[in-house]
């Protein structure tokens, strides 16, 4: 039985929902290594926004729907806004930021399976709808951890700033899947792409703890 564009993305939420969770807990578990600061994971922050920030913009440029077009000009600008935002306050805590440059490093395995997405309603599910829900429940894990390393400033600039940027990105790919997803193959791609984007999000974060001991980072 085929299901309209609103029921698929609730089903497809409630999914999301579930791993999402799982995420965070994962995110959040373990013991944090003693080097680990803020600073060292605002880093990650960058290059994680960089790369938010480049797939709003490669999609905008070829996707035929106006309203969702806007929509990724509306994240590009928001990404780089938290870029910059980020950069300020690693400069405040001391970091030489003149030299940092995160488009030298290698792209992530998540970058380059947004990048080749093709359809409205894979974009959007992937991208805004499961990538930005991860970055809400992740920012919450790194605000936790600023706030436990007592730094408020830092808690307070995703709480108050980013966060309700992620929020807006997360719920505006609800409403457009929820318009663009109406077909049975629309539907058929856009739950591969989400479900691609949670496989690869756990296995990064998995990397990253096992590698270089990175916990509790923000999203984008």
């Amino acid at each position: 039985m085929s299901m309209t564009g609103e029921e698929f993305t609730a089903a497809l939420g409630d999914d999301i929902s579930r791993a999402i969770t799982r995420l965070g807990q994962l995110s959040a578990a373990g013991a944090v290594p003693d080097d680990l600061d803020v600073s060292r994971l605002l880093l990650v922050a960058l290059k994680n926004e960089l790369e938010a920030a480049e797939i709003a913009a490669l999609w905008m440029a070829t996707t035929p729907e106006l309203e969702v077009k806007l929509a990724l000009a509306r994240q590009a600008g928001d990404e780089a806004r938290h870029y910059r935002l980020i950069l300020d306050r690693l400069r405040e805590l001391g970091v030489e930021v003149e030299e940092i440059d995160p488009s030298k490093d290698p792209y992530s395995p998540m970058f380059h399976h947004l990048r080749q997405l093709q359809g409205t309603a894979a974009r959007v599910a992937a991208g805004q709808f499961a990538r930005e829900g991860i970055a809400l429940v992740r920012n919450q894990c790194f605000i936790e951890f600023c706030e436990m390393r007592g730094d408020a400033r830092t808690a307070a600039l995703y709480r108050d700033q980013i966060q309700p940027d992620e929020q807006h990105h997360h719920e505006l790919g609800r409403r457009l899947l929820a318009r663009f997803a109406g077909g049975a193959e629309e539907q058929r791609s856009a739950r591969a792409a989400a479900e691609r984007t949670l496989e690869l999000a756990e296995e990064i974060q998995e990397m990253a703890r096992l590698r270089a001991g990175i916990c509790r980072a923000p999203g984008c």
